[in-house]
């Protein structure tokens, strides 16, 4: 069968109008090694790449009505990809340019939105009236996208604005009934957005408590885990450490930071890391280690993997990221795989730095700092989703699970009943959960302009250099978040 018939039989309806997908082995199947088999190859890579210039910009969802304005209604679905009557971007390109910045140039060539399951992408999509511009107005004035333009265009901003309104409902505003937090405003969650206009109406402005804070008034331990990197990086530059003694001698350029050059500013977000047990072998390695949000004077905090889990590695000598401040950028995980890319944070330029385990014996040891540290930065060691959290995705990512998460508040929120365990629940209607809070957070939070964030990377055992902490607390936050599982 050759592979326009190939590309034919697998056509698949997907929400209204029809994409064609080609079967992730198909290649495989044009007899492999053989001069026949080669050309195919070649040919069928070379008909991708038409498509992607020739057809997929083309395709758009449309409603099976097509783009005529009808009365606006309570039935009405918005999702990303919508948009006003007249608002349609004068360049695709450029308007998703800034958010779709590391993803493979092919991918981009569709010129369409990623969505959340497996496989999805969404056209531009003309809705009537100024439905689109009314939900921006909302969820710039209630405080969930403080930054982002009213331009009546329904795209990655204001998806992350429309779940963390749905997260804060659920789950500051105890309303489960609002449902899964999807980034789909249909009858309940516009029902959800009448009911707090109602309920702040008359008050002079109806801010959400996370839309009140910022960097300016922040929160008392948001202050306190500025003032422990400070003196983390006072502590370390007068006692540096075997690690950190190798990152300062590091002379070629990289995206981790020297002492000198750590971040502390509150305007700044800020991502730590606490590493657990690297020293300890394990062939599957656990989510275990805590990761502490600072944005807007406001504290989260998540958890996961700082540490590679070696059954998912592609090298026995498995990539352990360095100690230290780190500068992440909003980007891409998965970045060729058209199924499965989704929004991470990447390396901001070169890359980080990191160890290899040189003696394979599946943990970080003083061995394998010793050797040194690999001679080109990493540019491949992201920070993403580690599914529900019973299994760690890492092959040397840090990785944050999507069960649980502690809020501002340091209280305890379940998303056990939305939350995907891998790849394959994103086809069911469940989501990324507690990770896709802390993408959201991130993307409707960021300073005007801001587009990295700094990561700083320690080990649990470190405390004790501080008088004025604890280290107990990692394990008891950590046991908390886990304790669903």
């Amino acid at each position: 069968m050759d592979l326009l018939s190939i590309a034919a039989r697998n056509r698949k309806p997907i929400h209204g109008y029809v994409l064609r997908e080609y079967p992730n082995n198909a290649v495989e199947k044009i007899i492999p090694g053989t001069r026949r088999g080669r050309l195919a190859c070649w040919g069928f890579f070379y008909a991708q790449y038409l498509a992607a210039i020739y057809i997929y910009p083309f395709i758009v969802h449309q409603p099976k009505s097509g783009l005529r304005s009808r009365p606006y209604t309570m039935n009405t679905i918005l999702r990303l990809g919508n948009f006003d009557e007249g608002k349609m971007p004068a360049s695709r390109t450029t308007f998703l340019e800034p958010y779709h910045t590391g993803m493979s140039n092919f991918l981009k060539l569709r010129k369409q939105f990623r969505d959340e399951a497996n496989g999805v992408w969404r056209g531009f999509v003309q809705v009537p009236g100024t439905a689109i511009r009314d939900l921006q107005q909302f969820l710039k004035d209630s405080g969930f996208m403080p930054k982002a333009n009213v331009d009546g265009v329904f795209g990655y901003g204001t998806q992350a604005a429309v779940r963390l309104f749905q997260e804060y409902v659920r789950s500051i505003g105890q309303d489960p009934s609002i449902g899964v937090p999807d980034g789909v405003v249909g009858q309940n969650t516009l029902a959800k957005i009448e009911k707090w206009k109602a309920d702040h109406a008359g008050q002079g402005q109806m801010l959400c408590e996370w839309g009140k804070s910022s960097a300016q008034k922040p929160a008392p331990e948001f202050e306190r885990w500025l003032g422990l990197l400070k003196s983390a990086q006072a502590f370390y530059s007068r006692n540096p450490g075997p690690i950190l003694q190798k990152t300062e001698a590091y002379t070629g350029a990289t995206d981790t930071k020297k002492l000198k050059n750590w971040d502390f500013s509150p305007n700044s977000i800020h991502l730590i890391g606490i590493r657990r047990s690297q020293e300890v072998g394990a062939a599957r390695r656990e989510n275990d280690d805590l990761f502490v949000l600072l944005i807007r004077g406001m504290v989260f905090r998540f958890w996961g993997s700082t540490d590679p889990n070696p059954g998912l590695a592609e090298r026995a000598d498995i990539p352990f990221l360095v100690e230290g401040q780190h500068e992440y950028q909003f980007g891409w995980h998965k970045v060729n795989n058209n199924q499965t890319i989704y929004r991470a944070l990447r390396p901001a330029g070169p890359g980080v730095l990191v160890f290899r385990d040189v003696d394979k014996n599946m943990a970080l040891t003083e061995t394998d700092i010793d050797k040194g540290i690999d001679k080109k930065p990493n540019t491949t060691i992201n920070i993403h989703w580690s599914g529900i959290g019973t299994t760690n995705f890492s092959a040397g990512c840090q990785v944050i699970a999507g069960r649980s998460y502690l809020n501002n508040h340091g209280e305890l929120i379940d998303c056990s009943g939305f939350s995907a365990i891998s790849y394959a629940d994103l086809a069911k209607g469940k989501t990324r959960g507690a990770y896709n809070v802390f993408a959201d957070l991130i993307l409707s939070y960021a300073p005007p302009g801001v587009r990295t964030l700094r990561y700083t990377l320690g080990r649990d055992e470190t405390f004790r250099n501080f008088p004025d902490w604890d280290a107990s607390f990692v394990d008891t936050d950590v046991r908390r978040m886990r304790g669903m599982a």
